[in-house]
């Protein structure tokens, strides 16, 4: 029988294995992270979006957002001891730079994804800091491990499988995200599971979190026992009293209907799941905003050819600004209809995952 227990990577240990994802763009910052990482879970800044809004530095977008999530990092580990993390996109133009930031900082785990972080182990010189890659199929765990191998002599120390019914940012295509029974996570799961038991020895493990559409206890018990060794969520945890984000966006979260999650193309080049509004049905029609890219944040996004800035919305949407943008979640937040403390959902899902594995309560 599996057991929901400390997660051990290396020599980190996380009480609760239960990863908060990085929602970026402030959404989870350090109140969130700090917040689950002081429950035993793992609290996980994201670093995008962080060079918006800083008073009237005038300093280069690139600059601002070190300085900001620099901040970040220092302002939550004044409010936890626990370990924490900081999510950080491969397809950020200052991606090395924040990634100096972290290591400089000394975070306990980078986590990296929309795209294969290649390079992450020559970006990072300190030995403290976990370095784990996202991944949406066996094939990328396969490249990723084979790599870092291969170049640095190392191996990611965890995985995050991210199966198609996460929030945000899908590392899948249209057709793939429509075809359920081979692109689900269960499966993918049992895939990534095989190649990380592949490059395992007797001195190297490579645990697997299993994340996208995670919602309670159940399904973090099914996954567990399919051999992850903890999960990844982010909509629970948005309506907590502890996000980050503005009341207006929780409440988007508590008046979606299930037809309201819907799944469009974004700027990054990647499919996006939000929740449906009218900003949404404007931009889903065509309809350009009116926009200058004043952060060229993204590798993959052509401001000439996109037809509004998600940089942009994504911030009008975090300060609550909901006609000017929207709010990114997974295929589940329509099941949430209230607003809790970390404390309270994470020992909900505690409970209710262990009587799933018939084990007592600790």
């Amino acid at each position: 029988m599996r057991e929901f227990k400390d997660l051990k990577i290396g020599d980190l240990i996380i009480k609760r294995p239960i990863f908060q994802g990085g929602m970026g763009v402030r959404v989870s910052a350090s109140s969130l992270a700090s917040a689950v990482s002081y429950e035993g879970g793992l609290g996980i800044i994201a670093a995008v979006g962080l060079g918006e809004e800083c008073g009237n530095e005038q300093r280069d977008y690139k600059m601002r957002s070190r300085a900001e999530l620099t901040n970040i990092i220092r302002a939550t580990r004044k409010l936890t001891q626990n370990p924490f993390g900081v999510n950080i996109m491969c397809v950020l133009t200052n991606y090395d730079e924040l990634v100096e930031a972290a290591q400089a900082e000394a975070v306990d785990v980078i986590i990296s994804g929309a795209g294969l972080p290649l390079r992450l182990p020559s970006l990072v010189k300190n030995k403290h800091t976990k370095l784990i890659p996202i991944v949406s199929s066996a094939r990328a765990a396969q490249i990723i491990c084979s790599t870092w191998a291969r170049r640095y002599k190392r191996l990611p120390d965890a995985i995050i499988v991210e199966g198609p019914l996460a929030g945000g940012h899908l590392g899948y295509s249209m057709a793939e995200l429509s075809d359920e029974k081979n692109f689900n996570l269960d499966k993918i799961l049992t895939e990534v599971l095989a190649v990380a038991h592949a490059f395992e020895n007797d001195s190297t493990r490579i645990p697997v979190i299993a994340a996208g559409g995670v919602f309670d206890g159940k399904d973090i018990a099914r996954l567990i026992s399919l051999g992850a060794s903890g999960v990844q969520m982010a909509s629970r945890f948005v309506c907590t009293h502890e996000c980050d984000v503005s009341l207006k966006y929780k409440e988007a979260y508590l008046a979606a209907k299930k037809e309201d999650i819907v799944v469009i193309q974004s700027p990054v080049g990647l499919p996006g799941r939000v929740i449906l509004n009218e900003f949404v049905k404007r931009i889903s029609q065509g309809e350009r905003m009116d926009f200058g890219c004043e952060y060229q944040c993204l590798y993959t996004c052509d401001a000439k050819k996109v037809n509004y800035c998600i940089a942009k919305a994504l911030l009008n949407a975090s300060r609550g600004e909901m006609d000017k943008g929207f709010a990114m979640c997974g295929s589940n937040a329509y099941r949430i209809n209230k607003i809790v403390s970390v404390k309270e959902l994470i020992l909900e899902l505690v409970t209710e995952t262990e009587a799933c594995l018939n084990l007592p309560r600790l």
